[in-house]
């Protein structure tokens, strides 16, 4: 049981594995690289209780949730992980992610944002969050890619366990790091009720590690929360990256739906080593098997932009 998205509408010329193809819908543009970039991407994912529905209003995968939004300037994308511990007390801990991503999408839409500050709409959301009349209770990682047309950079920034990979010419170039403060402990905004401030973990947006670098056409980007990353290692994502031919959007969205689908079956596996249960045992911890957990892929593409 899994949900796509699909985003877009531009796009002209990808290069992958030193093939050129176009988007038939695509204006037809041309050249080489000196024109501006932007993201084909499509997205997939499954809640961790699927039998609950699949995609929530406002693209949440189970607690997770994510946007992606345009601008004239840039191509903007993030996730977020809500901790489900908040059920216990009675709260949806998708509200919190669920929020938080709608308000950086409402932003980039209105250009309230700077495409090489990608904590600044990190923080510009959170601090909405906090001033909201009705209290909105509750923890969450983020991660948030920006793609600026023109100058070809991307700037990223990640907090906590959520994060991306550039990949290119079938490895990876580009990966965030990991935010931990102890082992299944990520780094993470939280809002909590006035009785429980400095009990409950609460990290600054500015503590989200911050990366530029230059892209290339053709250069994959996935985007994803760690239901991804703590089932799927490395190699099994370039694994289904490989067949990923051509920047169209039903290739992209059949890769993603690819790799949710390998991550979500190898969460339930009792037998599988994941890279979860491999930390857990470098911890002094016996644990075998996938993480079951939400998950959410966001799968893109850099090539030539046509408006």
């Amino acid at each position: 049981m899994f949900s796509v998205l699909s985003y877009g509408r531009l796009v002209a010329r990808a290069v992958l594995g030193g093939l050129s193809q176009t988007d038939p819908r695509a204006g037809g543009g041309g050249g080489g690289g000196g024109g501006d970039y932007g993201l084909v991407t499509a997205g997939c994912g499954f809640g961790k209780d699927f039998r609950k529905g699949l995609l929530k209003k406002g693209a949440c995968y189970g607690d997770d949730a994510c946007f992606v939004a345009r601008h004239r300037s840039a191509d903007v994308l993030g996730v977020a992980d809500g901790v489900g511990g908040w059920r216990d007390y009675g709260v949806d801990p998708s509200q919190f992610s669920g929020t938080l991503m709608r308000t950086c999408e409402r932003l980039v839409k209105e250009g309230r944002f700077v495409p090489s500050n990608p904590i600044g709409i990190l923080t510009t959301s959170y601090c909405e969050l906090l001033q909201n009349k009705v209290p909105l209770l509750g923890n969450s990682t983020a991660c948030i890619v920006v793609l600026d047309r023109t100058s070809h950079r991307l700037h990223t920034a990640n907090l906590g366990d959520s994060g991306f990979l550039v990949v290119r010419g079938g490895e990876v170039v580009h990966r965030s790091d990991e935010q931990q403060h102890y082992f299944n402990t990520p780094f993470q905004l939280s809002i909590a009720p006035p009785e429980a401030e400095g009990v409950v973990l609460s990290d600054s947006p500015d503590a989200a590690d911050s990366t530029s670098f230059d892209v290339q056409l053709g250069d994959i980007i996935l985007t994803a929360t760690d239901g991804l990353f703590d089932n799927m290692p490395d190699y099994m994502i370039l694994q289904e990256l490989k067949k990923l031919k051509n920047s169209n959007y039903e290739s992209i969205q059949q890769t993603a739906r690819s790799i949710a689908e390998q991550a979500h079956e190898l969460a339930y596996d009792p037998n599988y080593m994941s890279p979860f249960a491999q930390f857990a045992c470098d911890n002094g911890l016996n644990v075998r098997g996938g993480k079951p957990d939400d998950i959410t892929v966001l799968l893109s593409i850099v090539a030539e932009y046509t408006d």
